[in-house]
């Protein structure tokens, strides 16, 4: 923090600390996982990291996203400062959602995810994939994270 930042409005817990939501310090990482710690939260700041998108398009990046999902999921990430909402017109509705500042700052950490991904959760996918015995049934299949479940082979977001 520079000398002429503002004190924050809760003190930052020091490094040697436990991350403890105790109310009379803030832990940074406990913040910051609240605003972006969950799947569609962070899939949709990572889809966005692209460009500026329509509703319509949001909602087709991931055939296991609904709109009902989406709908409160953009909502909170605009309240939280992350999302910016545009309403381009109103006949048709059109609206289109881009990363704020504070959005586009967490382009380092969805790269960061990514590859954190590739290199441990793809391989031990793959692996898991590979054991399955060809005409047994997917119930049996290694539990793995929702979103690499629903991928088969596919290179995207």
């Amino acid at each position: 923090m520079s000398p002429t930042s503002p004190a924050p409005e809760f003190p930052l817990h020091p490094d040697e600390q436990p991350c403890l939501d105790s109310g009379r310090s803030l832990c940074p990482v406990l913040a910051a996982v609240g605003v972006i710690g969950t799947e569609w939260r962070l899939a949709i700041v990572h889809r966005l990291l692209d460009g500026p998108q329509r509703f319509s398009e949001l909602l087709r990046s991931n055939p296991r996203l609904n709109a009902k999902t989406l709908s409160a999921t953009l909502k909170f990430l605009e309240g939280s400062g992350v999302v910016h909402r545009n309403v381009v017109s109103t006949r048709p509705f059109v609206v289109v959602y881009s990363l704020t500042e504070m959005g586009q700052g967490l382009a380092p950490v969805a790269r960061e995810l990514r590859q954190w991904g590739e290199r441990y959760l793809v391989p031990k996918m793959a692996r898991a994939r590979a054991a399955i015995p060809t005409g047994r049934a997917r119930a049996i299949a290694p539990e793995l994270p929702p979103v690499l479940a629903g991928v088969s082979g596919r290179h995207g977001h």
